[in-house]
């Protein structure tokens, strides 16, 4: 039997959506004010679920202390009050949009966790814009 357990967490950081060979009028055609030279910023909120086997032992498909500091050591302590484009070495030649930064954190995450388990993760850039990512 498969269970889904969750874990939230959020982070508040800068970003510019801009890319370095397209002209400034290019840039600012596609991307608009996200294209702000001073960057702009958002409060991320994230969901982190994962899917498994129960274990029989303990009863969890994973012990949600282990998740939410796996969400901290891997999202949270290196995005949170950063500029995404400066600070994170992710995002030095990846424009940060919504979408890459969902499956940056899906990559991080992917690997420190049971491979047997789905990864799903959620998204906010805003309350009404969100993206999913699940490897797929």
């Amino acid at each position: 039997m498969k269970v889904t357990v969750s874990r939230k967490a959020h982070f508040n950081a800068a970003h510019r959506l801009h890319r370095k060979d397209w002209s400034f009028e290019k840039n600012d055609a596609v991307f608009g004010k996200c294209n702000n030279a001073n960057f702009h910023g958002h409060n991320y909120e994230l969901t982190v679920s994962v899917t498994g086997e129960i274990d029989p032992e303990t009863g969890y498909v994973m012990d949600i202390k282990e998740l939410a500091d796996l969400i901290l050591e891997e999202v949270e302590k290196p995005f949170d009050h950063k500029n995404l484009n400066l600070d994170v070495p992710e995002f030095a030649d990846l424009n940060p949009t919504a979408e890459n930064i969902v499956v940056v954190i899906w990559n991080k995450i992917r690997s420190k966790i049971n491979p047997d388990f789905d990864l799903e993760i959620v998204l906010y850039e805003t309350p009404r814009n969100f993206v999913t990512y699940s490897g797929k």
